[in-house]
């Protein structure tokens, strides 16, 4: 672990630790099952999102995304009858081409990230109420082979989406820290015209990152469609963006590019879990989540943007490239 992220899992250690001395229902197997679930639900995309902001990117679009993906998986089920495996292959399939899509842009038409992906929150958006007529669409009581297992079920107890986060962020932490792509990827993400020039192929490293970003958003999107078995077109992700940006930058990731743990985004993301936990148990109005994680994002950019001048030559801002 570097030193960010034994300060990132201390500070989960006390924020625990004080909403447990706050109130005691914290440490309840049920109360702790949820949010090992949550985080699970929540950890894999912010790992996505993490890898489209180290390239200095960003992907506005997962919460539309989950609509769409959600209701286009419930009407194939319920709707089509197609089987469940054709069925999830799709669902995985399609957020990742929109993810080359988004990188597309950006590489090619020279787009900038925040436009395209906020192009794709309101298209996909429409899409998915356009599609289901406004209505919500849902899977019934059926358990379509293991999906309904993977998004609400466990292994011993440990709820079996913090089971496949653990999996996710195994492998995307090898593919970022031992591996040429993931050398690449922060090297883009640091200087993309320097790396261009040092022989990094920019192109396909920017685009192979906003394709993990939307396969990442693909599993999580099938995941929670199950677990609230139910997707509203209207409402069903709302903000769900926010909150894999929040835990990304909390967890080390900077906007500027260039930077990223694997780890750390997977203690944000539970560091979030705890605080809106902690909102819950102290009766705090739910609405205040938003806040939460409106100072969240801003303390975290702030702080990166302390700690970005006062490295040697740090000036605040990624370099310019062409």
């Amino acid at each position: 672990m570097s030193r960010k992220e034994l300060a990132l899992a201390l500070l989960l250690a006390v924020l625990c630790a004080a909403t447990a001395a706050l109130n005691p229902r914290f440490l309840g197997v049920d109360n702790l099952q949820n949010m090992a679930r949550l985080t699970g639900l929540f950890g894999i995309f912010s790992i996505g999102l993490g890898a489209a902001i180290i390239t200095g990117g960003i992907d506005l679009s997962v919460g539309s995304l989950f609509a769409l993906q959600g209701v286009l998986l419930a009407m194939a089920l319920r709707e089509w009858n197609w089987g469940w495996a054709v069925a999830v292959a799709a669902a995985l399939a399609g957020p990742a081409a929109l993810g080359w899509l988004h990188g597309w842009l950006v590489v090619r038409m020279r787009l900038q990230p925040f436009i395209v992906t906020l192009c794709g929150l309101l298209v996909y958006r429409g899409a998915a109420r356009f599609l289901a007529n406004d209505e919500t669409k849902g899977f019934g009581s059926g358990n379509f082979g293991p999906l309904r297992a993977l998004a609400a079920g466990d292994v011993l107890g440990v709820p079996m989406s913090f089971v496949l986060l653990l999996a996710v962020a195994a492998v995307t932490g090898v593919l970022l820290n031992r591996s040429v792509y993931g050398r690449w990827l922060l090297a883009t993400g640091r200087n993309e015209e320097a790396a261009r020039y040092s022989g990094v192929p920019t192109a396909r490293v920017i685009m192979g990152a906003y394709v993990v970003s939307g396969a990442l958003a693909g599993v999580s999107g099938i995941l929670i469609a199950f677990y609230t078995n139910s997707i509203s077109p209207a409402s069903h992700g709302n903000f769900y963006e926010l909150y894999g940006i929040a835990a990304a930058v909390l967890g080390g990731c900077t906007l500027r590019g260039g930077e990223g743990s694997v780890t750390g985004i997977v203690i944000g993301t539970a560091i979030l879990q705890v605080l809106q936990n902690l909102v819950n148990l102290l009766g705090i109005p739910s609405s205040l989540n938003f806040a939460v994680m409106g100072a969240v994002i801003l303390l975290g950019v702030l702080a990166d943007e302390l700690v970005g001048r006062w490295r040697p030559g740090g000036g605040g801002g990624r370099p310019n490239s062409t």
